[in-house]
């Protein structure tokens, strides 16, 4: 069996959405087309598809093989195109992943623009407040929010982001104005989850970083959610400051506790570390990084 042609057809049948019309495209008979997707299914000796006689779907192993199949079928034509000498444009499937908000936002645009630019490039935008492992998911290259433990990640860092305890103006008359983050045991509070633990929330205190418990009277997995509800009088939130950004402005919300926000917290643009970088992914980089840092300074 020829692994690579093997591997190319069951990339065809899953990009094509069933095997006749990877057969149509590859000009290949039908029987040829399942016989090798089977044979690859026999050789690895796992499920890649689920087959009914209207559709297919990838299996959770499948779906894993296919997006490394891609990747490596395309590296491979483009390391027989380098070695040939033969310029082609930046072309191929990029799989780019970012936080909800600050991918919505911030990013959507510029991969808009981006795609207009590069027209043989297609992207697959997966927003997720999560972190999620680019090796595992198939992930080209990532937005992320936080520091990067993981060294084998190249980051090109954008700038930093503040979290900000923000309420609405007519709740702190009602409630009074916390001075010190411990005043936030006398208050309510609308808690994010993905900030980190719900009932307590982090501050800078001088040099030392503390935590301070608070009472959650709604706690929200969606910032927007979160942002509604500080915004009706619910309680005192801390998101984000680009989460915050438009209510500020609006004057929906007001800042507190600016003097103890803890240090703000970088966001990058990550990729997996590698000696040669596919066209794609260095065309949209070194498209993207100069668009989208000075949108990231963030002053509400």
């Amino acid at each position: 069996m020829d692994r690579f042609e093997s591997m190319s057809t069951f990339v065809a049948v899953v990009e094509a959405g069933g095997f006749s019309a990877a057969s149509r495209r590859l000009g290949m008979p039908l029987a040829t087309v399942s016989r090798k997707v089977s044979e690859l299914e026999a050789q690895l000796n796992v499920q890649l598809l689920t087959r009914t006689t209207r559709s297919i779907a990838l299996t959770d192993i499948g779906q894993q093989y296919f997006e490394t199949s891609r990747r490596l079928l395309e590296e491979l034509t483009e390391a027989e195109r380098l070695a040939s000498g033969e310029y082609r444009a930046p072309r191929g499937v990029l799989t780019v992943s970012a936080p909800v908000g600050l991918g919505r936002i911030y990013l959507a645009p510029i991969v808009n623009a981006y795609l207009d630019a590069y027209p043989e490039v297609d992207i697959d935008l997966r927003f997720a407040d999560r972190v999620i492992s680019l090796a595992e998911d198939g992930i080209d290259v990532a937005l992320r929010i936080g520091e990067l433990p993981d060294s084998s990640l190249v980051a090109i860092k954008l700038g930093v982001i503040r979290r900000v305890i923000c309420a609405s103006p007519a709740y702190l008359k009602k409630h009074g104005t916390p001075s010190r983050p411990d005043d936030l045991s006398r208050h309510n509070c609308v808690t994010f989850t993905s900030l980190g633990t719900p009932g307590e929330w982090t501050f800078r205190q001088g040099r030392r970083t503390t935590r301070v418990p608070v009472r959650s009277r709604l706690s929200a997995s969606s910032a927007d959610a979160a942002a509604e509800a500080a915004c009706e009088g619910l309680g005192v939130t801390q998101l984000l400051c680009y989460q915050a950004t438009p209510s500020i402005r609006s004057k929906r919300l007001k800042l507190i506790l600016r003097d103890f926000e803890p240090e703000p917290v970088p966001v990058s643009l990550v990729h997996p570390s590698g000696r040669s970088m596919p066209q794609k992914l260095r065309s949209f980089i070194d498209f993207v990084v100069p668009r989208l840092k000075p949108r990231l300074v963030f002053d509400p």
